[in-house]
């Protein structure tokens, strides 16, 4: 099996990867991005380079912990986490101690850099992520449609569906792991996103707002959202602290206090934890210039 992610992948592990290619209709490539293919793949312990690919690709680790080596960088995934993988032929390769299941979705069109930053990556380099249940979910189902439809558009719309639901989802919008929020949690939901996470909401007062008691809130709120309420809170408050970062010019004690935390050694503390490094860096990383922030998707070199 020839593997768009994959260079080498042996027999005995090939009937448990699977992918697919998209033809995108007229109205997706008019949308200016698209899903360019998808899959999943188990590995056992080893080390598994990459090909050089054109796209960005979105990882995630659905079961185990893999070592991702990027040209000079070294990133630690574990279940649950995410990194995008910049085009181009930089030396790539996974190295795991365990059996090891991921999910990958690349990204085409003139405007999927917008989408990867909005996605909370840098362009140029991999950075660790979390990802929420509901964005998992989504990536599946993107990868059961574009392996059931391969090389054709009859899923196009489908897809696009889909994808914008990733990015609905990484923004706080209410999307459920199944279709859409009650209206008691996306009431909570979007006055959490309305309030842009800058005050600290209590279990208490999201189950207030939501007018249930606090036990039946957090069940709900587990069972439609895939993860507590107040981990939920948390990684919606570092996706817009990493926006603020970037794109606001804000500075670090700034950042903190916009997502309710007074406290810069507080703040940058649970950032490190949630995207993996410090703020500071962050930020230096983020305003390395790139081509690609034009909006050009990168190209591998020819040889």
């Amino acid at each position: 099996m020839r593997s768009y992610l994959l260079k080498e992948i042996p027999d005995h592990l090939a009937a448990l990867a699977v992918e697919g290619y998209h033809k995108p209709g007229s109205l997706t490539q008019a949308s200016g991005a698209w899903i360019h293919s998808a899959g999943s793949f188990v590995l056992e312990k080893g080390t598994w380079p990459l090909n050089a690919h054109d796209q960005w690709v979105w990882l995630a680790v659905e079961k185990g912990n893999i070592v991702l080596f990027w040209d000079n960088h070294e990133l630690a995934l574990s279940a649950g986490s995410t990194c995008f993988l910049p085009g181009g032929d930089k030396r790539c390769e996974i190295t795991t101690e365990e059996d090891t299941r991921c999910l990958w979705i690349a990204l085409e069109g003139p405007l999927s850099p917008m989408v990867v930053r909005k996605m909370g990556a840098l362009l140029h380099m991999p950075l660790r992520q979390g990802a929420l249940p509901s964005q998992i979910y989504l990536a599946e189902q993107i990868v059961q449609v574009i392996v059931r439809h391969s090389g054709t558009a009859d899923a196009t719309y489908q897809l696009q569906h889909l994808l914008y639901g990733m990015i609905a989802s990484h923004w706080g919008q209410p999307v459920a792991m199944d279709a859409m929020l009650s209206h008691e949690i996306a009431k909570v939901v979007d006055m959490l996103r309305a309030n842009q996470y800058k005050d600290n909401f209590s279990l208490a007062d999201m189950a207030a707002i939501s007018r249930m008691p606090m036990e039946t809130f957090r069940k709900r709120f587990v069972a439609e959202v895939g993860m507590p309420p107040l981990s939920y809170v948390l990684h919606c408050k570092m996706e817009r602290a990493k926006e603020l970062l970037r794109d606001q010019n804000c500075s670090v004690r700034q950042a903190g206090v916009e997502v309710g935390m007074q406290d810069p050694y507080h703040f940058s503390k649970q950032f490190k934890h949630i995207v993996g490094i410090s703020p500071s860096a962050f930020m230096k990383q983020a305003s390395v210039p790139s081509a690609t922030i034009r909006g050009v998707t990168p190209k591998v070199k020819k040889k």
